[in-house]
């Protein structure tokens, strides 16, 4: 197959977007990881909710994650 065969691979949406995305999720990713060290840092015994402390780790895990995601299509790495 030659090189010169092939087509560039456009993406099929706004590349203009990605940016926005990126930006706000790592913002919310940022937000919730804060949240969560304070609380592991403040909480005593007796305020101790296991299911919290998870609620706030995975949500602050998938926005980053997303974020990331977005920010290496922003930057021409298609994954």
């Amino acid at each position: 197959m030659e090189l010169k065969a092939t087509n560039r691979y456009t993406i099929p949406g706004n590349l203009a977007v990605f940016l926005y995305l990126t930006m706000g999720l790592l913002a919310i990713g940022w937000f919730f990881t804060r949240w969560y060290f304070v609380y592991e840092a403040t909480f005593t015994k007796h305020t101790h909710d296991m299911y919290k402390k998870l609620l706030i780790s995975l949500v602050a895990l998938l926005s980053i994650d997303f974020g990331v995601l977005f920010l290496l299509l922003w930057v021409g790495i298609y994954v």
